[in-house]
Formats: structure tokens, C-alpha cells, sequence
């Protein structure tokens, strides 16, 4: 879940997992991460086009266990995904001015710091989703790995923009209250002749 923040460099975002337990119940959990590049590659691109802001959606698929940089396992992307090339330079996270792009960018699922909490993104996201706290990020892993020996290394990736979900909110909100408002005035117009009539 992006939040509505559109500062970078904070981890200000959130990963949910949620799955049943072998009783049949629902187990949840949420981590303090960041859908968001750091304000080094904001500021430095490394590729011409800008900086890769992954772009709201749902990846089937798109992501596997596998080394991270050749470092430490993580979920690394094995298929497509969209990104948007935030191009302009600044410390501002532009979601909807940039190019959209598809295809395997590395935009891996990963840790900052080694042990601990790190507190800025800085130069630990050039656009992947990175876990704020070190032990979240290891028992993370230790749920990828429990799905891998049960299903597959395959993994489902889904992003919801906080932003698109209020908008869709207020927008089913706004037609509820445009709905009723026309059955109200209908109903008034039609006891108002009614009345004339007798």
C-alpha cells in the first residue's frame, strides 16, 4: 500500500501478507517498507529516462525467490512489471508526469540495512520495494520460503496507490449522494403533482 506521501526518502509505505493457517484461519501481517526510490537516484538517474517509480497494479507472478544483487536472498523480478521514469531531478516522487515503461528492470523486493531499522531510503531503492527493518524483511522470507515448499517460487505482487483508493471512495461516495438526491427530488416532484392534482 503507496501512501499519500509524495516526499521521498522516508519509509512511509506498507507491505501486507496475508494467508491461512493450516486451521483454516486468516493470518496477517504488516511491514513498514517503501514503493518509492530514495532521493539519491531521484536526484542522479541511472538510467537516462529517470528513476523507476513502480506503477500501481497487480504482477502475477512477476517474482521469485533469488539473490538480490548476488548478495542475500530476496524476492528478485522474473517478468514484467510498469514503471513510471520520474525524469525531473528533484526530491519529489512524480506518479503520473513521467514515461511509462515495461519490462524486467530489477525492481526487487528487498531489506535496507543489514540488522536494525533504517530510517532514510537514500541510495537502498533505485525503485525496488525495500523492507525498513531488517528481522520484518528475515520473517518475511521465512513466509516466501513456507509458500515455496508448499506451492511454488512464484510470487504475486499487487500495489494499491492509497491516493487511487480514496479517489474511487469519494467517487462512489459522490454518485451514492447524486443516486439518492435524484430519488429524493423525484419523489418530492411527484408528491408536489400529486398534491396539484387533488
Amino acid at each position: 500500500m503507496r501512501s499519500k506521501n509524495t516526499n521521498a526518502n522516508s519509509f512511509d509505505d506498507e507491505i501486507h501478507v496475508f494467508y491461512k493457517t493450516e486451521n483454516g484461519k486468516w493470518n496477517y501481517h504488516t511491514y513498514n517498507t517503501t514503493t518509492d526510490p530514495g532521493t539519491f537516484w531521484l536526484n542522479n538517474p541511472s538510467y537516462e529516462k529517470g528513476t523507476a517509480i513502480l506503477a500501481e497494479g497487480q504482477y502475477k507472478n512477476a517474482y521469485a525467490i533469488g539473490l538480490h544483487r548476488g548478495l542475500y536472498k530476496a524476492l528478485k523480478q522474473v517478468k514484467a512489471v510498469t514503471v513510471v521514469r520520474d525524469y525531473d531531478r528533484d526530491a519529489l516522487l512524480d506518479f503520473n508526469n513521467g514515461t511509462e515503461e515495461s519490462g524486467i528492470f530489477g525492481i526487487n523486493i528487498h531489506r535496507a540495512e543489514s540488522s536494525g531499522s533504517t530510517k532514510y531510503i537514500n541510495k537502498y531503492s533505485a525503485g525496488c520495494q525495500v523492507f525498513q527493518n531488517a528481522s520484518d524483511f528475515d520473517e518475511f522470507m521465512q513466509l516466501c520460503e513456507q509458500h515455496r515448499l508448499r506451492y511454488a517460487n512464484s510470487f504475486t505482487y499487487t500495489l494499491i496507490d492509497f491516493r487511487a483508493v480514496r479517489r474511487i471512495t469519494w467517487k462512489r461516495v459522490i454518485t451514492a449522494s447524486t443516486a439518492i438526491a435524484a430519488i429524493a427530488l423525484g419523489w418530492i416532484t411527484k408528491n408536489i403533482l400529486y398534491n396539484e392534482r387533488a
